[in-house]
């Protein structure tokens, strides 16, 4: 007998908004399986105004409160048993996130939960990662986001270091990345990967999605280190009208894109790492488990 049940996460992020819907299905004497249903991805980007002006802008307000009026009605039609909705790094940092909190609070009804990087990173990392690219090496996980990225590394199974750092691809596109966070990040990584022989990278976020859509892979295929430099070379020579344009980015995007294969670079530099594994998870994947397993 099989029972399927349905499940909605929201996560508010700094450089877009998305409802993940999923189907949680159960089986006796079978694993529980987690099947995206429906992902919707609004691009509001919060982090834009939380890290310049350190405020919600009013107008990014409405969006947030439109936004979630249209996540209410998907989640009705999807008949979504139970969601949770939690924020990151724009809201964490926001002057205004209470005033912004209470605001769509009062017009949806959509409770906003904001968690800190710590948080986020555990989150992510309950997605069973090993299972998802059924590889025994040790590997990073890296989240890019547009306010923080989180950092993660696995051995047999298990965490055994993990790290929230002030570094997204909003923040870079505003200049907002010191040297000095660079050098942190470098230094945690090569310290967490020296007891280590051979290390794996699995990226998680938008940027690295579409890369390994545009790397025409089969499902499952790592990128190499090689192939995302030499994408990255690529995508650096291209004006923004060009990614754009010609390659067919949306705007939101194009933007940031060449900032994120930045990060992932430097994460395979520094742990050593010679293959990508992208198995399109992020925290909406997470914040289902949690859900389901009464852990958030």
């Amino acid at each position: 007998m099989i029972a399927i049940k349905k499940y909605a996460a929201i996560d508010i992020g700094s450089n877009a908004m998305r409802l993940l819907v999923s189907n949680v299905v159960e089986e006796a004497g079978k694993p529980v399986q987690f099947n995206k249903s429906s992902l919707v991805r609004l691009p509001i980007r919060l982090g834009q105004d939380a890290f310049t002006s350190g405020i919600i802008s009013a107008e990014n307000i409405d969006r947030m409160i439109d936004g979630m009026n249209a996540y209410k009605l998907l989640m009705k039609v999807h008949r979504v048993k139970d969601f949770r909705a939690l924020a990151t790094s724009a809201m964490r940092e926001a002057l205004n996130s209470k005033e912004v909190i209470d605001a769509v609070k009062a017009q949806t009804g959509i409770t906003i939960d904001i968690i800190d990087g710590k948080k986020e990173a555990a989150i992510i990392a309950s997605t069973d990662i090993n299972h998802l690219i059924n590889s025994d090496n040790t590997y990073l996980f890296v989240d890019v986001g547009g306010g923080s990225t989180e950092f993660s590394f696995f051995s047999d199974g298990k965490i055994v270091a993990s790290k929230s750092f002030r570094i997204g691809t909003v923040r870079l596109l505003n200049h907002m990345v010191p040297d000095s966070i660079w050098q942190e990040i470098q230094n945690w990584i090569e310290i967490h990967a020296r007891p280590f022989d051979q290390i794996s990278l699995i990226g998680s976020g938008g940027n690295i999605n579409k890369l390994f859509k545009m790397s025409e892979k089969p499902i499952d295929t790592p990128l190499t280190y090689h192939y995302l430099h030499k994408i990255y070379n690529t995508l650096s020579s291209l004006s923004y009208n060009d990614l754009v344009g010609e390659m067919g980015l949306n705007p939101d995007r194009a933007d940031v894109i060449v900032l994120a294969t930045k990060i992932y670079l430097n994460a395979m530099k520094w742990s050593g790492a010679k293959h990508i594994y992208v198995p399109k998870i992020g925290l909406s994947d997470g914040i289902i488990k949690a859900m389901y397993y009464n852990k958030l």
